[in-house]
């Protein structure tokens, strides 16, 4: 059984250390002092970031267990095939150990879904972990937006997968908000394969947890395929937010486009480290990787490590880092024009968060991101009555 290897797996490898290259800012020491314990009883309780008849199917899960699903039924996929690597990834060996439910959602050739479709995932009660299993497999020429929504209450842990199979031609919009309890630890991977001519668009959000770390790691294995990849991460108090992606073009004429944007207050930490492997037979290649960062106090913390790994003259790659306080010449400008400092300040802080959220498509969702952003930094982000453009 895939359960028992996995659990094989993850006693040999066991828990990752900043000794390792892929976790050297992470140190999970914290999670490995508490007995965990699976929650097996499904209660109903308060869902507040429920979309409702908005989405075209919806799903609720408490502690890694189906509650309830409304809107449109879902067909499950006939195989369990295992997309992700959890043979040398001890997290994702961990999960599929302790594999509990999550969304498996097959899209048949040539189907266009009308709306998106919301997992939303809530945590509840101290002591508890979770280990959520979503596939999502889209067939040929098909068309589905999925949101993730990962929220609770407590201090749990939560340890998901997420599988994204794009087949020829599909076209995938995938949205991860992680707004987690402030005493949660959160652990996200997220692994998405394209074949010829898919188009993946995966963008994250991550302002909840004490500790949280968002891992998406990308297979181009189809010419023609592409990606695009954005995150936001906001923290403040003593938040730790760890983003790691890899993204690895394996096929010719493939495109991949990066933007990962970091806000960090009072003494919070955040880690964007992202890597591009471009193979041998990748001819053509097109491929943009951008990081910015924005340090909103003394004590906040940033570590920014792009890296390019290229084998192969016939590409065009780039990538870049930025790390900076608000500007003054902007602030200037708008105190200059009556705008409180304070409020002056939240404006430039909303404008540098909505490049990401702007983009999404969804209004229902970059309203919902908005304003659970909005209430994560109370201190830095205006109101919705602040909003500008």
């Amino acid at each position: 059984m895939i359960q028992e290897r996995a659990a094989e797996t993850f006693a040999k490898l066991g828990w990752p250390t900043p000794r390792i290259e892929e976790w050297k800012y992470t140190n999970l020491a914290p999670l490995q002092k508490i007995s965990w314990r699976i929650d097996d009883e499904t209660r109903e309780i308060e869902t507040p970031l429920t979309f409702g008849a908005r989405a075209f199917a919806e799903l609720v899960f408490i502690n890694g267990r189906l509650l309830r699903q409304t809107g449109a039924r879902l067909d499950v996929p006939g195989d369990e095939h295992h997309y992700a690597d959890w043979e040398r990834n001890a997290m994702i060996a961990l999960n599929y150990a302790n594999m509990q439910d999550g969304g498996r959602i097959e899209i048949p050739a040539g189907t266009v879904v009308d709306g998106f479709i919301h997992l939303l995932f809530i945590g509840h009660g101290d002591g508890i972990w979770s280990h959520p299993r979503n596939q999502i497999v889209v067939g040929a020429n098909a068309q589905v937006a999925i949101v993730e929504t990962w929220a609770g209450t407590g201090a749990y842990f939560t340890n998901a997968v997420t599988e994204i199979v794009a087949g020829e031609g599909a076209v995938v919009d995938h949205y991860r908000l992680q707004c987690e309890s402030a005493e949660a630890y959160h652990v996200g991977n997220v692994s998405i394969r394209e074949e010829r001519g898919a188009s993946v668009t995966s963008r994250s959000v991550a302002i909840g947890s004490a500790l949280g770390r968002n891992e998406v790691s990308v297979a181009l294995a189809g010419e023609g395929a592409s990606i695009v990849l954005d995150g936001l991460f906001a923290g403040t108090g003593r938040q730790h937010l760890d983003n790691r992606t890899v993204i690895d073009h394996i096929k010719p004429h493939c495109e991949s486009h990066e933007l990962y944007k970091g806000i960090l207050d009072q003494n919070a930490r955040g880690i964007f480290d992202g890597r591009i492997i471009v193979r041998p037979d990748a001819q053509k290649t097109v491929s943009r990787q951008e990081n910015r960062n924005l340090l909103l106090s003394e004590s906040a913390v940033v570590d920014s490590k792009p890296t390019l790994e290229i084998h192969n003259d016939d590409v065009k790659c780039n990538h870049g880092s930025t790390i900076g306080q608000i500007e003054q010449e902007p602030l200037f400008y708008l105190r200059s024009r009556g705008i409180g400092e304070e409020e002056a300040r939240n404006l430039l802080v909303y404008a540098f968060a909505s490049e990401i959220v702007d983009r999404m498509k969804i209004e229902p969702v970059r309203e919902q991101i908005r304003r659970v952003l909005f209430q994560s930094m109370p201190e830095r982000l205006p109101e919705r009555r602040g909003e500008a453009r």
